[in-house]
């Protein structure tokens, strides 16, 4: 069989067989005495979701009954299976492992796989960087069975069902058992009934033989963990185009000193940008501690900047309001600096009759509001191209507003053609009109009654016939009345006569 998939690549599997437990004792208070296992409700019955080591020591399984292990143990200390902590706790120990490459890819739910192609020189070699590895997350307490492999699906397999590790890698694989393919049951005890119990006995059969007998998936599983289908990775975090890191033999005690350190990056990160004609939209900064766990803080901006002033000061404000302060730990071994969004960001010139040093205040004010506030706190109004009032203007998070579009302003001396706040919905009123299509003489709105004394229109404006299946839609009647005491509204009339019998009259918003 020739292998088809390049042998450039190699991958490092991390495999914690038991996170759930591993995490949940990280912020216990002390260690329970009986042994400690997670159930969840499978199936309308309580099953074991996940056991520590010294329950599966005593026999005890996932997908075990939880009567059946109070039974066979008595005594045990249940938690509830919380997947999501799991998961989040999953996500910071790839944060942590970004160190050794930007390719990290998450191995739900218990495991991850880096692609570490020329990041082993790093540390002397795969052997150096595999023993970092073990020596930061055993500082966590994490339990881990690890493998390297030159397909991710390969390394994936030894780690989670190599008996012992073995220094022939091809070997290795051809040894796995074929649960390594993890089919559905059915399909494995077939493979296993047929006297095909190891990856080495279906590598040895025809491969059309196997499709045809135990499906086209088997094949497939079969084809990527010996390297002859590719075997792509999803990292995590997609490498961005421009980056800048500093490592430490020293680990940096002080946030105030990483603080310097990650202007030192920004400067380097901007310098690049400029020998590209690139401007950065978003910077993201991870401060990666000692002890394996990782920080990262991630700042947007609404345009396109190469300001490194601006950029520390959107850092500054997002670390000022953090819930949970930067905490070097035993200190910071590595910063690293990203920039994944870049946009064309050509030379600036000023405006010949000014303004332009107001807007870029505005922006940069947006921009920090934004960053304290939650980038959907801050938001602006672009106008659209259409005729019907409530649909004239989107709101959008202020970081992500496109280039603001002119507004149409209303000729000098003349009062506005619309509210500045439009009710959402329309609120329904009682009119006195004339009919069929007179203007309003007097209403009634949230229980008070409004005699009008002037009034201008009608304004009408007909539905999107081409948006609507029927090609039809009500007609609107707009008017703007003031009543007894000055006060101005926009009411609208929904539908003519001959449109509706009894067409219904609405207030859409009151003028300043």
């Amino acid at each position: 069989m020739t292998n088809t998939v390049s042998r450039t690549r190699r991958y490092l599997a991390l495999f914690f067989p038991f996170l759930p437990a591993e995490r949940w004792l990280r912020d216990a208070p002390q260690r329970p005495d009986a042994p400690l296992v997670f159930a969840e409700k499978q199936r309308g019955a309580m099953r074991l979701a996940s056991v520590e080591a010294a329950a599966l020591a005593v026999g005890l399984r996932a997908g075990m009954p939880l009567a059946d292990a109070h039974a066979q143990v008595g005594e045990l200390t249940v938690v509830p299976h919380d997947p999501v902590r799991d998961q989040q706790w999953l996500d910071r120990l790839a944060q942590g492992c970004a160190r050794y490459t930007p390719l990290v890819a998450l191995d739900a739910p218990d495991g991850l796989i880096l692609d570490i192609a020329g990041a082993e020189h790093l540390f002397g070699g795969e052997a150096g960087l595999v023993a970092d590895v073990e020596r930061r997350l055993a500082r966590l307490g994490m339990t881990l069975r690890h493998a390297l492999g030159p397909t991710a699906d390969a390394a994936r397999a030894l780690a989670r069902y190599q008996a012992r590790a073995a220094p022939d890698e091809a070997g290795a694989i051809r040894r796995l058992p074929v649960a390594a393919l993890e089919l559905d049951p059915a399909a494995t005890t077939a493979l296993v009934r047929a006297g095909l119990k190891t990856i080495g006995d279906l590598a040895s059969r025809p491969m059309a033989n196997l499709a045809a007998r135990f499906g086209a998936d088997a094949a497939m599983a079969l084809r990527r963990i010996l390297g002859d289908a590719p075997s792509p990775l999803d990292p995590r975090v997609a490498p961005p185009p421009v980056a800048a890191e500093r490592r430490f033999a020293e680990p940096l005690g002080s946030t105030a000193h990483a603080t310097k350190v990650l202007a030192e990056l920004v400067t380097e990160a901007l310098a690049e940008l400029g020998r590209r004609g690139k401007g950065g939209r978003h910077f993201r900064a991870t401060f990666f501690r000692s002890d394996g766990l990782a920080r990262t803080i991630a700042i947007e901006t609404g345009h396109p900047t190469r300001d490194a002033g601006l950029v520390m000061r959107l850092f500054a404000e997002r670390m000022d309001s953090l819930a949970d302060p930067l905490d070097p730990g035993f200190g910071f071994d590595m910063i690293r600096l990203a920039v994944p969004r870049l946009e064309t960001l050509g030379a600036g010139q000023l405006k010949l009759e000014g303004g332009a040093v107001k807007d870029a205040a505005i922006d940069e004010l947006a921009d920090r509001l934004a960053t304290r506030l939650g980038r959907g706190r801050v938001r602006r109004l672009r106008p659209v191209d259409t005729h019907i009032p409530e649909q004239a203007q989107l709101e959008l998070p202020a970081i992500d507003a496109p280039p603001p579009l002119p507004w149409h302003a209303p000729d000098p001396g003349e009062p506005p053609a619309r509210p500045f706040h439009l009710f959402d919905p329309p609120q329904p009123i009682e009119v006195i009109a004339e009919v069929p299509d007179g203007p309003p003489h007097q209403f009634r709105w949230r229980r008070q009654a409004h005699a009008v004394r002037r009034y201008e229109g009608p304004e009408r404006i007909a539905a999107e016939w081409w948006r609507r299946r029927d090609n039809g839609g009500l007609t609107r009647d707009y008017y703007r009345v003031e009543d007894a005491q000055g006060r101005r509204f926009w009411l609208f009339r929904h539908g003519l006569y001959d449109e509706k019998p009894d067409p219904r009259w609405y207030i859409h918003g009151v003028f300043a």
